[in-house]
């Protein structure tokens, strides 16, 4: 059963430079208990998704159309007091940025009590018992809660982040690159606590990341986005073990394998483009080695490759057949 179901939904920034497609009629969704990964490079537009489904994109930003379904409501039409008692309570996010996440002139235990004051109905003393209780879960003393986040490491800051997203025991956690600005050590203890108290509420999650390990270890389903559109959407076993897009087999070109040896990975070539000034045809063409003029001057549909697989391109079969011989 999905929790959360998105269609067709676009966002723009409205600039003086020019219309930013930061989001291109994407369409998912996230079924109750299961974790989807949002993979693609820095630009893609994961991130303004996520705010997309808060309906906190800023200025100048706006959803131009599409709907967002969760629990049979759409999103999009409700009042903004009903998402405001959505937000933190029923959904909550992860930003990528501890250090601008938290208010540096209020103590963590503070924060987190905060949240569950405005969603709960508790006293004050019930609320500070559940944020110390919040504080253990995330592996801090409770003695801590008195301190300001600059008396804390990055792991710990983004372990708080963390205890204020489950404080209210959301159904929906949107976690933005919840590891990218910790070492390796910390990013698999930050991941494996998440992924625990994801099993312990029962909650379902967005991830969004560049990191693929970190996509094979915590994800069921994965949409692979690239300029704003979703090229590759499936199961966990769909895009590790039958990439059927270029930019996807790309991706898994770039990163080291213990079981192939090479000298040299091989990067996907070029840039991301301008998202005021998008490729015609397929956006990807310009760094794809299976581009046509084809490719140049139409959008390829996106279609069922096998039940479940979607994907966004016109020579998937080609792809996925060179795929599965090398």
């Amino acid at each position: 059963m999905s929790l959360l179901e998105i269609k067709d939904l676009t966002i723009r920034y409205l600039t003086e430079d020019g219309d930013v497609k930061a989001v291109n009629g994407i369409s998912f969704e996230v079924e109750q208990g299961k974790t989807l990964g949002l993979v693609g490079e820095t630009g893609a537009g994961k991130t303004t998704t996520a705010l997309g489904i808060l309906r906190l994109v800023p200025e100048p930003g706006k959803i131009l159309s599409g709907s967002i379904t969760y629990k049979g409501q759409d999103i999009l039409r409700m009042s903004e007091k009903d998402v405001q008692d959505l937000r933190g309570n029923e959904i909550s996010m992860i930003f990528q940025d501890p250090m601008t996440a938290l208010n540096p002139v209020m103590t963590v235990g503070d924060q987190i009590a905060e949240v569950i004051l405005r969603h709960q109905d508790c006293t004050r003393v019930e609320a500070q018992t559940r944020m110390m209780a919040m504080l253990d879960r995330v592996g801090i003393s409770g003695d801590r809660a008195g301190d300001y986040p600059h008396q804390f490491s990055g792991g710990m800051k983004q372990r708080i982040i963390i205890a204020i997203a489950l404080a209210c025991n959301p159904k929906l956690l949107l976690a933005d690159e919840p590891t990218t600005a910790l070492d390796v050590t910390i990013q698999a203890q930050v991941m494996r606590m998440v992924n625990e108290l994801k099993r312990e509420f029962g909650t379902s999650m967005v991830l969004i990341t560049h990191d693929l390990g970190i996509v094979a270890e915590s994800c069921d389903a994965v949409a692979i986005m690239y300029a704003g559109s979703i090229v590759e959407y499936g199961s966990l076993e769909d895009i590790f073990d039958h990439a059927t897009h270029p930019y996807t087999v790309g991706l898994f070109g770039s990163i080291p394998r213990l079981d192939i040896e090479t000298d040299r990975l091989k990067p996907i070539s070029g840039l991301m483009p301008d998202p005021i000034n998008l490729p015609t045809g397929c956006a990807f063409h310009p760094r794809c080695p299976y581009a046509t003029e084809e490719c140049r001057l139409d959008e390829p549909p996106y279609w069922e490759f096998t039940p479940g697989h979607l994907v966004r391109c016109h020579h998937a079969e080609l792809v996925a057949e060179e795929a599965t011989v090398s």
